[in-house]
């Protein structure tokens, strides 16, 4: 279980082009790593177009913005190209990460219960260290709540 003070755990993915991708490539950045549910649906929508949006700032503050869902590479290429996402995406469609990150939750709905994401939001810092853990993110404010604790360190 991911802590803060703690260094976050280790990954590997694969990008919406195919290529891996490891924290270990943005040492010496700051990271927003953020778990979303699932390409398309509104509130994922929401909240990638309000990374893209604040992409700008986040640049400034020399912040890497990194999402993260089961989806596929193929899924997460069109989701970058249909809304022009500046940043990465990376597909966890075996569930490692997602599992490693404790984000793999049973959820329920109309009565129904079922595994999905719950969405969260990790802030890193340049030396791998968790600073910040938004848990359970409700979209609407979240980039900019995001954009202040990155802009306090």
């Amino acid at each position: 279980m991911p802590e803060v003070g703690k260094k976050a755990p280790s990954f590997s993915l694969f990008d919406s082009n195919g290529v891996k991708v490891s924290l270990d490539d943005f040492k010496g950045r700051k990271v927003v790593l953020y778990f979303y549910p699932k390409d398309n649906t509104s509130g994922c929508t929401r909240e990638a177009c309000d990374f893209r949006d604040f992409f700008p700032d986040f640049k400034k503050l020399k912040a890497a913005i990194i999402g993260i869902s089961p989806d596929s590479v193929e899924s997460h290429k069109k989701f970058i190209q249909k809304l022009n996402l500046p940043f990465i995406l990376l597909s966890d469609d075996k569930k490692h990460v997602v599992t490693k990150y404790d984000v793999w939750k049973e959820k329920s709905m109309y009565g129904k219960k079922y595994m999905g994401i719950e969405r969260t939001t990790f802030v890193i810092n340049e030396e791998g260290k968790i600073v910040k853990i938004f848990p359970k993110v409700k979209v609407d404010g979240h980039v900019n709540n995001v954009f202040n604790a990155i802009n306090q360190k």
